[in-house]
């Protein structure tokens, strides 16, 4: 395990002692204290039915002693791999109950990047989708060590367990297990700059801190309703979830994003709250049931994962009749990193002010150390209690993130404007932003360069009206080699998520380096048109 920053998280929890109860400083006591707070209150609201605060609480006792009995000891990491629902909530509560490190997985994943995890992380159990253990099962990349496979939703192989099983007549009250606060709650994978996923380790303070201050900053509070079809793996989509059982809000939770699902919940539910990426929004306006929709209970909206056109933000407010928050953040920082106090003022192409507690600056980008003047250009620094212990196992990549300090690097390029508010000029180095997604060239680069007929690939960015923009591959194939774009497509969804797969590829003659010999991806444009007659298509 890499611990490689010591910071006093009292020095900021100290200064906001009133916006996080003295009894909950760690994930595992969140939701038994939310259930003593709220108790009948509806917590969730997922898959056509409703749970209260205490049905909650109590499914994810059971969890936590099912896995207590299965051998799983305080600091084992469990892995959790499926689609959003109120199990998926309580299996989350449960394995941080009983001590253990939860390895939230995206659904999205495919059966190759899932087994790395595993395996990166050592698990010692795993909880997912019946039908995801059976593709694990049939490429034979489930772990025989596990000490338990369970089946969420059923039809899991030989050898799991379904949920309803798993859980059957174990007690309904779990004290739980005493763990540190700067101690080890999770490890979220991250795409990796060099090609494999990164385990960023988020403390139990990071995450419920997290959770309290977006609260704050949004005033999100009991007798809201939020609505989240951002998968609850996903930072934005846990920090949500979280930020909801912690402050009493009721969490309408759709496993996929649907147009027409969204809006009718929103009516039907009176929904005060609702939280997307930009491509979400863009869909919204562009659906012709929008014009109809009743989002008359929404009073806030926030977006995150992407930056969104200003235009595109003036649509959503005005259509949808609320202010619309835009926040930044970072799986290495538990959450969000920024954001605007909703009933302060807002400003449009900004990502606000630093939550509570935390600190912002914008460094020369050759110097970490020289703090540049406002509105000058540079690196996005941050530090505080938010800020992840670092990367697992990966020392090496912690040293290059994380400065002796506890200045985090972004890689986002950003200003700092004479008001405090930060602007975002240009993202981290190559990465490609899709859809809220951080996709890195290197891992797909690595994918597509594994297909026999591919001599030299190398992956860049295009534009895309809804995505914001998507990765398209650019490739050399071997001399005498032949492959079609289907080809590639066809290797990619083997090996990548959905979202990761380049939308585009062309095969070109040679690719851009410079006169070291190292590959200039910020020059692949160039190919689009000086190689006319090269060849390409698009995934449809």
């Amino acid at each position: 395990m890499t611990t490689a920053v010591q910071y006093d998280a009292s020095l900021s929890y100290g200064s906001t002692p009133e916006l996080l109860s003295p009894t909950i400083d760690t994930l595992a006591q969140l939701l038994p204290q939310a259930a003593a707070r709220y108790g009948a209150r509806t917590a969730v609201i997922a898959d056509g039915r409703s749970w209260s605060f205490a049905e909650l609480d109590r499914s994810a006792a059971k969890v936590a002693h099912a896995l207590q009995r299965c051998g799983i000891q305080p600091g084992d990491r469990v892995s959790l791999w499926a689609p959003n629902s109120a199990a998926w909530i309580a299996c989350y509560h449960g394995v941080l109950r009983c001590g253990a490190v939860i390895n939230p997985l995206n659904v999205l994943l495919t059966a190759d990047e899932v087994a790395y995890a595993l395996s990166d992380s050592n698990a010692r159990a795993l909880l997912a989708g019946g039908e995801k253990l059976q593709t694990l099962a049939a490429r034979h990349l489930l772990p025989k060590e596990l000490a338990a496979v369970v089946a969420l939703g059923g039809g899991g192989p030989a050898g799991s367990v379904a949920f309803d099983a798993f859980i059957e007549a174990q007690p309904e009250q779990f004290v739980p297990v005493a763990v540190e606060p700067a101690s080890l709650s999770t490890i979220c994978y991250t795409s990796g700059t060099t090609g494999r996923p990164k385990g960023a380790m988020q403390s139990h303070f990071s995450v419920v801190f997290n959770a309290a201050m977006t609260a704050h900053m949004h005033g999100r509070v009991q007798g809201d309703v939020v609505l989240s079809a951002l998968p609850c793996p996903h930072v934005y989509g846990n920090v949500v979830m979280n930020s909801a059982l912690l402050n009493g809000l009721t969490l309408v939770l759709h496993s996929r994003f649907e147009e027409q699902a969204v809006l009718d919940s929103i009516a039907k539910h009176r929904v005060t709250l609702f939280d997307g990426v930009p491509a979400m929004y863009m869909a919204l306006l562009n659906h012709p049931a929008l014009a109809s929709a009743d989002l008359g209970s929404l009073r806030l909206c926030a977006v995150g994962g992407q930056t969104m056109p200003v235009a595109k933000m003036q649509a959503v407010t005005s259509r949808f009749g609320c202010p619309l928050v835009e926040l930044w953040g970072m799986t290495e920082l538990s959450g969000l990193g920024t954001t605007f106090f909703a009933d302060r003022t807002l400003r449009a192409g900004s990502i606000g002010v630093p939550l509570p507690g935390v600190e912002v600056r914008i460094a020369d980008s050759n110097d970490a150390t020289r703090t540049l003047p406002r509105g000058e250009a540079g690196e996005l620094l941050i530090r505080g209690p938010i800020v992840m212990l670092g990367y697992f196992g990966n020392e090496a990549a912690t040293r290059e993130t994380i400065e002796p300090d506890g200045w985090l690097h972004s890689g986002d390029i950003a200003r700092m404007d004479e008001d405090g508010f930060v602007h975002v000029v240009d993202r981290k180095k190559d990465m490609i932003l899709t859809a809220g997604y951080n996709v890195y060239p290197a891992e797909l680069e690595r994918v597509v360069a594994m297909h026999p007929a591919v001599a030299m690939v190398a992956v860049g960015a295009v534009p895309d009206d809804i995505k914001g923009e998507v990765p398209k591959a650019y490739i050399v194939l071997k001399r005498e080699a032949r492959a079609s774009a289907e080809d590639i497509f066809l290797h990619c969804r083997e090996h990548l998520a959905a979202y990761k797969i380049p939308r585009q590829v062309q095969f070109v003659d040679d690719l851009p380096k410079t006169s070291t010999g190292k590959l200039m991806r910020r020059a692949l444009r160039t190919l689009d048109a000086a190689n006319s007659h090269s060849t390409g298509s698009t995934l449809p």
